[in-house]
């Protein structure tokens, strides 16, 4: 199965989601992420966000921005917005129901109700913010994890 976890510029919370998502699933399961604007194509995560990765035992470094692009649509069989914007922008891209039956919200129907249902863009916080934003990308993805293992049994 193929994953892919999309954010603005895919230097904070999608790099973030790939990385928390590839260290639950075993490996046969394929984690790529990737931004809904080419702004920061090339570029590794945020520092802050390959610390907080690190500090939980997860290296993010490797990682490189690239957009996303309407083939990826085809390619993968899940495709994870962690927000609202995100998931318009990344449905605009799709050409037809059965692609557009594979993206979602992060967070859509986890019944997490300790978090909001978008993830939040650290970009403009402090290392706090990022921590945040870890614990909840980690909790969604224990969940997540578990639901694709389960559906390839």
């Amino acid at each position: 199965m193929k994953i892919l976890m999309v954010c603005l510029g895919n230097i904070c919370r999608s790099p973030l989601a790939e990385g928390i998502l590839k260290s639950k699933l075993p490996d046969n399961f394929e984690v790529h992420s990737a931004g809904t604007i080419n702004m920061h194509e090339g570029s590794n995560p945020d520092k802050r966000s390959v610390e907080i990765a690190y500090k939980n035992g997860i290296n993010i470094s490797d990682q490189c921005s690239r957009p996303i692009k309407p083939e990826d649509l085809d390619h993968y069989d899940k495709i994870y917005c962690m927000d609202k914007k995100n998931l318009q922008d990344v449905l605009s891209l799709a050409r037809n129901k059965q692609q557009r039956n594979k993206v979602s919200l992060l967070m859509d129907g986890l019944n997490l109700e300790q978090y909001p249902d978008e993830v939040p863009d650290p970009y403009w916080s402090e290392a706090e913010g990022f921590e945040k934003v870890f614990r909840q990308i980690n909790d969604a993805c224990e969940i997540i994890s578990k639901k694709l293992i389960q559906s390839q049994l």
